[in-house]
């Protein structure tokens, strides 16, 4: 099967306070603000972080409430909009479509249509290409000008799911991702679940909570020196830390996890495995699961399963 979803492209979040919010992820979080516009009435901001090439992976919108708006997949080529089109309008799938700039500045053509779980999804092709800051022709390996934590690229969105099996089936059948890791109850159903499209562990990630619920979307950092980095700098600026430094037993990947200034949780990720096309999903246990979110800790609390408040 062709790799016609190839990674996360962006993710546009709620914020109430969208001046506060911009400064938080470009001073501390270190990304690079690319545009504004009005859409809807709604102030946006938009930002991507330094080693991408595409315009935009982060679109903060002005809103009385924080969360999740949509997330969005890059696809290879402009005929992949019309493959998934057809496979979802088949399933009984609405789909609504967009020309290129019409979501927003550097937005390539896009459709659009709602998961099981009420989240909006979005497959996108023919985003702008603005550069990484670096050179084509003998570049160093990063710029020297870079502010805060400066993750080079968004890795991943971690949602939440009523039926997190509805999610997963639509997800693996309709949009053909592949299942890496699941979180199985004891009557066998799926607590949680992690789906990928670029061979990492996850590209998204679903886990029992509420419909349309965000629990995080997350950077990459290059290793784990620079995660512990990151959390110095996040608490030197008294940035809420919601789980300092370890490990997760699911994706093998470091982690730490904090809030943005109005409740939106983030993560900084590192580590995990190569995912071929013939990976076999790993199962972990009800009785498991604890160490299976924080390996060392191997417990999670009631809040883990909630939306930031």
């Amino acid at each position: 099967m062709p790799d016609r979803i190839l990674r996360l492209q962006h993710v546009e979040v709620r914020v109430p306070d969208l001046e506060l919010c911009a400064a938080y992820y470009t001073e501390v979080l270190g990304l690079i603000e690319t545009a504004r516009d009005v859409r809807d009435g709604a102030e946006r901001v938009f930002l991507k972080c330094w080693d991408e090439q595409e315009h935009h992976s982060v679109v903060l919108r002005q809103a009385p409430t924080y969360g999740l708006d949509h997330m969005s997949f890059k696809v290879a080529e402009a005929a992949d909009l019309d493959h998934f089109t057809t496979k979802l309008e088949t399933a009984g799938v609405a789909v609504k479509r967009y020309a290129a700039r019409e979501l927003g500045p550097g937005w390539g053509e896009a459709i659009r249509f709602d998961a099981p779980s009420g989240h909006l999804v979005e497959l996108v092709h023919g985003m702008e290409r603005v550069g990484n800051m670096l050179p084509m022709t003998n570049p160093p390996p990063r710029p020297q000008d870079l502010v805060g934590i400066a993750p080079p690229r968004l890795d991943h969105v971690f949602v939440m799911a009523e039926d997190v099996e509805a999610f997963t089936a639509f997800f693996t059948g309709l949009l053909e991702f592949r299942l890496t890791e699941q979180i199985l109850a004891n009557d066998g159903h799926q607590l949680a679940t992690f789906l990928e499209r670029s061979h990492t562990p996850h590209d998204v990630a679903v886990i029992t909570g509420p419909n349309g619920g965000l629990h995080h979307f997350a950077f990459w950092m290059d290793d784990w020196n620079g995660i512990r980095e990151a959390a110095d700098t996040l608490a030197y600026h008294g940035v809420q830390i919601d789980v300092a430094p370890t490990r997760h037993g699911v994706t093998r990947g470091y982690t730490t996890y904090f809030f943005d200034p109005v409740g939106n949780r983030n993560e900084l990720f590192t580590g995990g495995y190569w995912v071929d096309p013939d990976f076999e999903p790993i199962t972990w246990t009800e009785e498991e699961m604890g160490r299976a979110i924080f390996y060392y800790h191997r417990e999670v609390n009631e809040r883990f399963f909630t939306v930031h408040s």
